[in-house]
């Protein structure tokens, strides 16, 4: 896969942009996170001007094409994967244009001004990565449905303006998604600590009797937008056969494919960060007279780690090109990609401090960053383990997990 000149184009601004106004903060930034609501903005509006959101004027050019998306995944968590899953979170603020005259009557100014932030609450405390069993329940009562429930390890929770909600919906038997604006219903957020993504806010939500409009339940949206004359590409801005996939799957299967291959793009940035400082430190450190970089065994781990970023990037390439192209194999390579970059990365940001020896085990060193940021790779998104058994299921169609 070759980037075009266009792509080129926006990756060198993109990078240009981290380098000059993002690296020389992050590391105080990352030390004393996360994020506040107004800096996480202040860096979103400048990505918006690179065209890099949610807003509708932006987000058909940002999703239109898959390798924009991908992109902006790679090199934003090269410098840093806080910054990146923030921004990324943020993708349910994209259905405010189709919800209940309340919502888009408190949101769509902020989403219009690309400054309605947004999350997806999947993860439940008792449930880990079984999201398709949610003990979250929405019950029907009149034109409404009422919700009850926790969700916990919610990205941008604290200060979201929306917020995805996956839910039992009592009334039809099945699990679908519900569009929860802050304006209008209230819930109680409670911040984690966490070992890696220090940078971002991920918090326990409970819903406790909180209403919200019926036309903000998901597949409702989709119907009364597709009745209104409105095509699948304006309900979800991605290319043609990337929203075919809403239809083929479940909606939320369709999300975590497009989502998990953002994840290995992120994984493949961290390992490019980790690798780049390992391989500028074996040239220039010495031992016994010459650089470490001519030992045996430094060399082995520096082959070690090039093929494991090389080959992490081709496998997240193909997830990508499975995306545009709307495969019926999508899920297939989106999860084999997460599953095996996010693996990967934790062993080439291990093999950085390796390089460094004792310099890599000091706090002030970027290498520590990298590797709390890798370890948190294999977990979100669904577990390694979990990406197994999709991947199993689609090989064989039996499920090792229902």
């Amino acid at each position: 896969m070759r980037l075009t000149a266009e792509q080129e184009a926006f990756r060198d601004d993109l990078r240009q942009y981290l380098d000059s106004e993002v690296d020389p903060v992050v590391d105080d930034l990352d030390e004393n996170g996360p994020l506040d609501r107004e800096t996480l903005l202040t860096f979103i509006r400048d990505l918006r001007e690179l065209g890099i959101g949610f807003d509708p004027e932006t987000a058909p050019q940002f999703f239109g094409d898959v390798w924009r998306f991908v992109i902006t995944a790679e090199e934003v968590s090269r410098v840093w994967p806080s910054l990146n899953v923030g921004l990324m979170m943020s993708f349910p603020s994209v259905f405010v244009r189709f919800a209940s005259s309340e919502t888009r009557e408190a949101m769509l100014p902020k989403l219009e001004r690309g400054e309605c932030l947004g999350s997806l609450a999947v993860t439940e405390p008792s449930g880990g990565s079984d999201t398709a069993r949610p003990r979250t329940t929405a019950r029907k009562e009149g034109e409404e449905f009422v919700l009850n429930g926790q969700k916990t390890w919610v990205g941008n929770a604290h200060y979201a303006d929306v917020v995805l909600v996956v839910a039992e919906d009592e009334s039809a038997g099945a699990q679908d998604m519900f569009l929860v604006d802050r304006e209008n219903a209230s819930f109680e957020t409670e911040e984690l600590e966490k070992l890696g993504w220090k940078g971002v806010s991920n918090a326990r939500i409970t819903f406790d009797e909180v209403r919200v409009p019926a036309d903000n339940r998901l597949s409702t949206m989709f119907s009364n937008a597709i009745g209104a004359g409105n095509d699948m590409n304006d309900i979800v801005p991605f290319p043609e056969s990337v929203t075919q996939l809403f239809f083929e799957q479940k909606p939320l299967n369709a999300t975590f494919s497009f989502m998990r291959t953002g994840m290995a793009f992120m994984a493949v940035g961290i390992m490019q960060a980790a690798f780049d400082e390992a391989l500028a430190h074996a040239t220039d450190r010495e031992t016994f007279g010459s650089p470490i970089g001519g030992h045996q065994l430094v060399q082995e781990t520096l082959y070690d780690m090039r093929v494991g970023l090389e080959t992490s990037r081709q496998l997240a390439r193909r997830a990508a090109e499975s995306l545009e192209t709307g495969s019926e194999d999508a899920r297939l390579l989106s999860s084999m990609a997460k599953g095996y970059t996010s693996e990967t990365c934790v062993d080439v940001t291990s093999n950085a401090i390796q390089v460094f020896g004792g310099e890599g085990l000091k706090t002030d060193n970027r290498l520590e960053r990298y590797f709390r940021d890798a370890r948190v790779m294999p977990i979100p998104d669904g577990t390694t383990e979990i990406q197994k058994l999709i991947v199993g299921k689609e090989l064989t169609d039996l499920s090792a997990y229902t």
